[in-house]
């Protein structure tokens, strides 16, 4: 199977032929780089189009960058902050938990029975990655490099360190500028060591923050 965009065409391997290349959910729409009002950058790669769906479509026309994979990035920064919510659940709970919890009443029961199927959900098209790009017979993911490297963290990967950081500063009430300067004296191999000292310092001074850190070094 193959979609044409003015002399190119792309690929694609026939499990994904109804697929996003974005997210892996199911394709409505095309999705086609450069866009022509997009002139301004000179992609760095050949124009092409890709499977996509509604919902990843919106947040790639609004990118105007130099390459499919910045803006797959840039979509992936777009799913992260749209199912924090979804996510969050599996920062909170494992499955085991939510199945032995006394969720029994009313919205409770619902969300019991519902948010680790939202969890897996919003994992899995987070986590989803392209299959590589063949334009015109030719490999092009070798310019994948030009992208920002993913930052895997409790099984999901993040378009870069800095949407962890925002996710968990979201849903653990941290000071972001604080969890930062921990995680700079830590190192971002010990982001769970990081997210620990914070929750310990949640609603502490400036002052008290201050000497936190002093303790780090």
């Amino acid at each position: 199977m193959s979609h044409q965009h003015q002399d190119a065409f792309i690929e694609v391997p026939f499990e994904f032929r109804h697929c996003c290349w974005f997210c892996g959910e199911p394709a409505a729409k095309i999705f086609s780089f450069p866009q022509s009002d997009n002139y301004l950058l000179k992609p760095v790669h050949p124009a092409l189009s890709l499977s996509c769906c509604g919902e990843c479509f919106i947040p790639a026309q609004k990118s105007k960058l130099a390459s499919i994979w910045q803006v797959a990035t840039s979509v992936k920064k777009h799913q992260i902050k749209k199912y924090h919510k979804d996510l969050a659940i599996g920062i909170n709970w494992t499955q085991e938990e939510l199945a032995n919890s006394e969720f029994e009443q009313g919205n409770f029961a619902g969300f019991k029975q519902s948010a680790w199927l939202m969890y897996e959900i919003a994992r899995d098209r987070v986590n989803f990655k392209g299959w590589p790009l063949i334009v015109a017979g030719i490999n092009i993911d070798e310019l994948r490099w030009q992208t920002a490297e993913n930052f895997a963290f409790d099984g999901i990967n993040y378009p870069t360190i800095e949407e962890a950081i925002e996710h968990y500063s979201k849903t653990y009430d941290l000071q972001v500028g604080f969890f930062k300067q921990v995680l700079y004296k830590l190192g971002g191999n010990n982001f769970a060591q990081a997210v620990r000292f914070c929750r310990l310092l949640v609603g502490a001074t400036p002052n008290e923050r201050k000497q936190a850190l002093i303790s780090l070094d």
